[in-house]
């Protein structure tokens, strides 16, 4: 009777760990999002916009906008808003289907954000990650690196004379390549003396 009891509780255990395994999901489209999206953000489907009212389909690229009682998507802003900054204004991450069909909660819920110009946004990032936005002026690096992270596309580290390793940053990375050989070629010909 022991040994059944032990061997149910065994088998309970397993299908537990099991179905725990099947529900990790990670999604990540920082590449879609536009260069004034705002930072914090692995993934966004949509942007609400307070200060205008609108909202931002990411993966399609067009704002989706109030017309004639109507929402309707379009690849620009309302022609009033020509000149409005988008870099500037506040937006908010959306993650659920027809964000619009809750226009007025959102309204109620960001409209204290309208005149906030404070958002971080992805184009003047440093975060390496963020370079894969097309928006992000740093993105051609990104693309000539293939999308590895800090552009390290080596497998072993230069070593300095102190025998350290070499720290191999974006912005200085060939001239920290080129100043490890000059400094292994000048140590070697001290030895030779």
């Amino acid at each position: 009777m022991k040994k059944i009891m032990i061997a149910l509780m065994i088998g309970m255990g397993m299908m537990q760990a099991t179905t725990g395994v099947a529900q990790v999901n990670v999604q990540v489209n920082i590449g879609s999002q536009p260069g004034w999206g705002p930072t914090g953000y692995d993934y966004a489907s949509y942007y609400y916009l307070p200060e205008i009212n609108c909202y931002y389909d990411v993966a399609r690229g067009q704002f989706i906008i109030l017309n004639n009682n109507q929402w309707v998507y379009s690849a620009g802003v309302p022609s009033r808003y020509r000149s409005f900054d988008l870099y500037r204004t506040y937006k908010v991450v959306v993650n659920r289907p027809k964000p619009y069909q809750y226009n007025s909660n959102d309204l109620r819920a960001y409209g204290g954000y309208k005149n906030n110009h404070s958002q971080a946004v992805i184009r003047n990032s440093g975060e390496y990650k963020y370079y894969q936005s097309a928006g992000h002026p740093n993105h051609n690096q990104w693309k000539g690196n293939n999308g590895n992270v800090g552009g390290n596309t080596q497998r072993v580290q230069p070593r300095n004379n102190n025998n350290n390793t070499v720290r191999n940053t974006n912005a200085r990375a060939q001239t920290t390549e080129q100043s490890v050989r000059t400094n292994n070629r000048s140590s070697a010909n001290r030895g030779q003396r």
